[in-house]
């Protein structure tokens, strides 16, 4: 696994939560949703891909508004798989996000690098997406080109959202990472990725935590979120109170 992760940049780890709790915390998403003002992160290069008029649902640092999150970020299934592709006994949070997909209009991300949004140091910021109900190719599954990873980091173009050109990095060019409810996407911040518009008559609902080793050091002061900086396994070594 970690030798696929190193030469790939990304590992689908399936079934690491159970189909019930997989349904349970997608009730959870979409109930926290319900409860809070809409907000729609699409990026404006995204709506200028797709002819109709398309959509998202988000919640950012979701373990602020239910605890079910604050639990599943702290999950060792989920820490020790963290840890074993960085390389690292101790995982720090970034940032947490819901992301949910609507049926037949849930917004497409064209092709970039997270890197391009919080650079650090030494590039072992990664991000795991877990999947609470299936997401196959017609519901806007994520794409990845293995190995990009390997480039470093890329120029991208600031308008319309931080992507990369669009003509030169196709999210058709992409592999489509198929999943199942209960799978979770790991993959390097430095990994080109997007995903494509849900299409398909249900919601596409996924929660995503960006973590890192605590070593790596942001390379700017950006993207600042609540409660970056808690330590989700092992201890924080540069701690000094």
């Amino acid at each position: 696994m970690i030798d696929f992760y190193q030469e790939n940049g990304y590992l689908l780890v399936k079934g690491l939560l159970t189909k019930e709790e997989a349904a349970a915390y997608r009730a959870e998403c979409h109930a926290l949703l319900a409860r809070l003002r809409p907000v729609d992160p699409t990026w404006g290069s995204a709506r200028a891909l797709t002819p109709t008029a398309t959509e998202l649902r988000h919640c950012h640092d979701a373990q602020f508004c239910s605890a079910a999150f604050a639990r599943l970020m702290l999950d060792p299934r989920f820490t020790d798989v963290a840890a074993a592709v960085m390389g690292t006994e101790n995982v720090q949070l970034h940032h947490t996000k819901i992301f949910v997909k609507p049926p037949e209009k849930g917004s497409p991300f064209p092709m970039h690098q997270d890197a391009a949004h919080f650079p650090h140091t030494r590039h072992t910021l990664g991000a795991a997406i877990f999947h609470l109900d299936d997401a196959p190719l017609e519901k806007g599954c994520v794409r990845l080109l293995p190995g990009s990873h390997k480039q470093g980091p890329l120029p991208h173009i600031e308008e319309g959202g931080w992507h990369l050109p669009l003509a030169d990095w196709p999210l058709e060019a992409a592999v489509p990472i198929e999943a199942e409810a209960g799978d979770v996407l790991f993959f390097n911040y430095l990994t080109v990725h997007g995903s494509g518009l849900n299409t398909s008559p249900e919601a596409r609902t996924t929660f995503l935590v960006q973590f890192r080793d605590p070593e790596d050091l942001p390379a700017d002061d950006v993207h600042r979120s609540r409660g970056q900086g808690m330590m989700l396994r092992g201890v924080d070594p540069t701690a000094r109170g």
